[in-house]
């Protein structure tokens, strides 16, 4: 890559001459190992005890960083991950999330009511409707979510440098973001003590009544948990919704398929969610000698398995780089693989599904404004637009 913050375009052209190295190799300057296959990403995230999502040992140590992972299970391993996943899951089964339907499409309604003929539609709707329903399932103040955005916004807002080392990036990456970090513990600490206090029918309360082995968690153990559910389960649906309304600017085609049967909605947010993948890598860290994709990676090693590169290989889906709502099968890994395969992609598909169908119902022209206009994350660390202005019409 050419610029420190590329366009989407740039990025993706920045992966292919990577390929071109191999499926899997290594990167001198990251000092980290490159995945970019669909097979081969697949095999890092399906085997925890080869590649940990344990990450501890190579990041600087920072007290607020740590307060926050200590309920962190995205970067857990077996079985402290399982105990503490297992806690939540129950959140997030089908009857939960399909019976928040009504809510969420009362919400859409509400805000798009609100929002005129002309209006920045993250603004307007694709941040606000994920971050009430998430705030209002762990009870936490649904008028404290522009205090959620700032924070979103520092954490996904930090500039990346290709050329420059992981360990650097993650140091200064780590000064940088620490005071907002405390703010966070800070705020989910207090809401715990509070519902441990006084519980109500939310999650956090099910959490502090919650025991793992036989005993309850510490408020401590349970800021991550809280932090983690309020973050992630807002800034994939936002930048889902963002991504689908640009996807169907750049293919018209396919757009009026969907307006045309509903039906296909479902398949084209997949097909969206495979070509602009909200989080374009992961990382695994290898315990032991192993091999992926035919190359030797000794222990101790760094993976980036990049899930933006291994859902456009040649190899897994044709013409990867064609939007086609059509495509059958989509085994795309947006979402994760394995263990630790997202927790909340069923509400972040249901509340796609109800926002984009209300949109397309309830206008029957969708402009968007000219790409001067728009902006976008640098899609290193997250593939969203941050400002999308629309112009409307109603149906």
């Amino acid at each position: 890559m050419t610029t420190t913050r590329p366009t989407f375009e740039d990025f993706l052209g920045w992966l292919e001459a990577g390929r071109a190295q191999g499926q899997v190799h290594f990167d001198d300057k990251q000092q980290s190992w490159h995945v970019l296959g669909h097979p081969e990403v697949s095999t890092t995230l399906s085997d925890p005890a080869v590649f940990s999502s344990d990450l501890s040992a190579l990041r600087l140590t920072q007290d607020d960083y740590a307060l926050f992972q200590r309920g962190n299970f995205v970067q857990m391993d077996p079985p402290q991950h399982r105990k503490l996943r297992t806690l939540v899951s129950q959140a997030f089964t089908p009857k939960v999330v399909a019976d928040l339907e009504p809510r969420i499409a009362e919400l859409t309604t509400g805000l798009l009511d609100r929002a005129g003929e002309r209006f920045d539609l993250i603004d307007a709707l694709a941040y606000p409707l994920p971050v009430i329903v998430i705030a209002e399932l762990l009870g936490i103040p649904t008028s404290d979510q522009g205090l959620f955005r700032a924070w979103a916004d520092v954490l996904l807002g930090q500039e990346i440098d290709p050329d420059e080392g992981l360990r650097a990036a993650g140091e200064r990456v780590m000064t940088i973001v620490a005071p907002t970090l405390q703010e966070m513990n800070a705020y989910f600490l207090d809401h715990i003590r509070t519902r441990r206090a006084e519980p109500r029918a939310d999650l956090t309360s099910k959490l502090v009544r919650a025991e793992v082995d036989g005993q309850r968690l510490a408020d401590e153990e349970i800021i991550g948990f809280v932090g983690l559910l309020l973050l992630a389960g807002h800034i994939t649906t936002t930048a889902t919704l963002g991504n689908s309304v640009v996807s169907f600017q750049d293919n018209p085609d396919a757009a009026a398929e969907v307006r045309a049967d509903p039906t296909l909605l479902p398949a084209a947010i997949e097909e969206v969610l495979r070509m602009r993948t909200p989080f374009p890598r992961l990382a695994r860290f290898t315990t032991v000698d192993t091999e992926v994709g035919g190359v030797r990676i000794p222990a101790g090693q760094v993976l980036l398995p990049w899930l933006t590169a291994a859902n456009r290989d040649a190899r897994v889906f044709d013409e990867p780089d064609r939007f086609d709502i059509h495509r059958r099968p989509n085994p795309h890994l947006s979402f994760g693989h394995g263990i630790h395969f997202c927790l909340g992609a069923p509400l972040a598909r249901l509340e796609a599904r109800v926002a984009l169908r209300l949109l397309l119902e309830r206008y029957r022209d969708i402009e968007v404004a000219p790409e001067n206009q728009v902006e976008h994350r640098n899609p290193w660390t997250m593939v969203a637009v941050t400002r999308l202005p629309l112009e409307v019409r109603a149906a």
